[in-house]
């Protein structure tokens, strides 16, 4: 049996190009390792974004290419992932056992900003990552209901220092929900909101965090001011409907992130259009384009257009979003790829040495 040629075997290898950062899989340094004995191929592939979808059609690529070099006996391709840290605005320190945070917000209400959080999170936990989500609208919490937890439930307290976070359809979640009732409101001033927002995020036992998602409060006032000063925050999503309206604060979202050094990964556009439940008919109810003309003006991309769908609804109320009740749906599909779109724009981002390495505590003992 002929050996088998090393440069033909990496030539096959780099044929495949990564759908999301579109560089082959040298370039994006995700070959670990490439072995031959006696015609038999090993190659260790480990992609740097929340893609455990991807993982089987990357096997099944590399292992058809070198399959068919001269001298190969048999192929064994091995395809996982690792998510880094990477740095935050302002070279904020990274949060302990938090590795990226994103920002989900909004210039107004009413867009789905916290159905498109939740189910953001849900996808990138579905695409293997650890995910946490924390619902930073002090005045009014609405994750806890999405995700299904109960309205009377507590967190429990680690060493009585800090929460420990709710899990619920395999992500961990906090939320001012969790500490007061429904029928108790949030009476307070904007520095109080801000401090509380602080409390939330430091002391929360996240573990071991490949992404945390915010879901801020709509708007850009006290707490975006709070989260761009004082949060290490890797990137930013900003939600929106067509509507010319939603569309004018949408653009106030995106100047609010570029000022304080927060990039903005790409707009979603909810309610893009409308599918009938009876017929199937689609329809643009709001209008249609807005998103793509907010991204061309301000440089950026439509992350997914999301239709306006009664069963998304029905989900959420239900506490149990679509991308978990309809793992399979078009509307999940279409979480998952934004997911595997934010998690590659991430990993394009530069690394924070400090959040990829284990603390080290010397003792004296």
């Amino acid at each position: 049996m002929s050996q088998v040629n090393a440069e033909e075997l990496k030539d096959a290898i780099a044929q495949y190009i990564d759908p999301y950062l579109q560089q082959n899989l040298y370039d994006i340094g995700a070959v670990k390792s490439v072995e031959e004995i006696d015609g038999k191929v090993s190659v260790r592939i480990e992609l740097p974004y929340a893609s455990l979808g991807l993982h089987g059609a990357v096997q099944q690529l590399l292992s058809t290419q070198i399959e068919y070099l001269d001298g190969v006996a048999s192929v064994d391709v091995q395809v996982g992932q690792r998510v880094l840290a990477h740095e935050a605005q302002n070279n904020l320190p990274s949060l302990s056992n938090v590795k990226n945070i994103i920002a989900v917000a909004s210039g107004k209400g009413g867009v789905g900003k916290s159905t498109s959080a939740v189910n953001l999170a849900l996808a990138l936990a579905q695409e293997g990552a650890s995910v946490g989500i924390l619902d930073a609208d002090i005045y009014g919490p609405s994750v806890g209901m999405m995700l299904g937890i109960a309205e009377d439930a507590r967190p429990e307290t680690y060493e009585d220092k800090m929460f420990v976070p709710i899990e619920a359809h395999g992500i961990q979640s906090m939320s001012m929900a969790y500490l007061v009732t429904d029928k108790t409101p949030v009476v307070w001033r904007g520095p109080m909101v801000s401090g509380a927002l602080m409390q939330l995020l430091t002391q929360t036992r996240w573990n071991d965090l490949d992404y945390l998602i915010i879901d801020m409060p709509p708007g850009t006032g006290d707490i975006q001011l709070t989260l761009a000063q004082k949060v290490p925050v890797t990137g930013s999503i900003v939600v929106t409907t067509p509507q010319d309206i939603a569309l004018l604060d949408c653009k106030k979202g995106i100047e609010m992130f570029r000022k304080v050094n927060i990039p903005v990964f790409g707009v979603i556009e909810n309610m893009s259009m409308h599918i009938c439940s009876a017929c199937g008919h689609h329809e643009p109810l709001f209008g249609e384009g807005g998103g793509r003309r907010i991204a061309e003006a301000y440089d950026t991309t439509v992350l997914g257009e999301m239709p306006l769908h009664q069963t998304i609804r029905e989900h959420m109320d239900a506490g149990a979003p679509t991308v978990t009740a309809e793992p399979d749906s078009e509307v999940a599909l279409l979480y998952k790829d934004i997911a595997r779109k934010v998690g590659a724009e991430i990993s394009k981002q530069t690394q924070d040495a400090k959040g990829n390495f284990p603390e080290i505590i010397v003792s004296t003992d």
